[in-house]
């Protein structure tokens, strides 16, 4: 995401509407404020080409959270059949598009600390897989839970607003556990990082 930062900047002012441009000003750190710009410029811009209007036209809006339905659920082009979702972390942004309902999510590694504080808000079988787990290996694993279930639950458009202990996606490397109505994927990233998507099916 670094390559594409001087690329956008010039676009930024152009292409992101009034309150992306506030949301990306708000950001305590100038690089969190800069991710959020290039992410959303890329997403503007192919939203642009798929749809065949200019980046800056693209209405976006959010969808009633499912919920409590307040507008802060899954982010929406109205009347148009294309779906898509974004996540970003330092340094990456990922991006999904589909016909049906659609839910991306890329993290870097965790801290160990981190690990141990959040296994216990899991499925307790996947809470035992990463027990079981080296040490070592622990933070893949989890990363590879986490991105596994943040990507279904945006495709939901639910977010981390679902208890995360009701749906078992695995910690296996040899990929997700099969969720009903669902395709969830891991996607190759970087070292460091882990990612998945989860595309509702039809």
């Amino acid at each position: 995401m670094e390559d594409l930062r001087g690329a956008v900047a010039p676009l930024a002012d152009v292409v992101l509407d009034s309150g992306e441009r506030a949301r990306a000003a708000a950001f305590h750190r100038a690089v969190d404020g800069d991710g959020y710009r290039v992410a959303h410029v890329c997403l503007r811009m192919l939203l642009g080409a798929y749809l065949g209007v200019e980046p800056s036209e693209v209405p976006l809006v959010r969808r009633p959270c499912p919920v409590c339905r307040a507008p802060h659920g899954r982010p929406d082009v109205p009347g148009v059949p294309l779906c898509f979702s974004l996540s970003r972390t330092a340094g990456f942004c990922l991006l999904a598009f589909a016909d049906t309902a659609v839910g991306a999510d890329i993290e870097r590694l965790p801290a160990d600390d981190v690990v141990s504080a959040l296994t216990a808000t899991l499925h307790p079988r996947e809470a035992a897989e990463l027990a079981a787990c080296p040490p070592d290996r622990r933070p893949a694993a989890f990363a590879r839970v986490w991105t596994r279930k943040e990507a279904y639950l945006k495709g939901l458009g639910i977010g981390l607003g679902r208890d995360l202990r009701l749906d078992h996606v695995g910690a296996s490397t040899r990929g997700p556990c099969q969720v009903p109505g669902w395709a969830v994927d891991d996607v190759a990233v970087g070292r460091g990082c882990a990612a998945a998507v989860a595309v509702a099916e039809q």
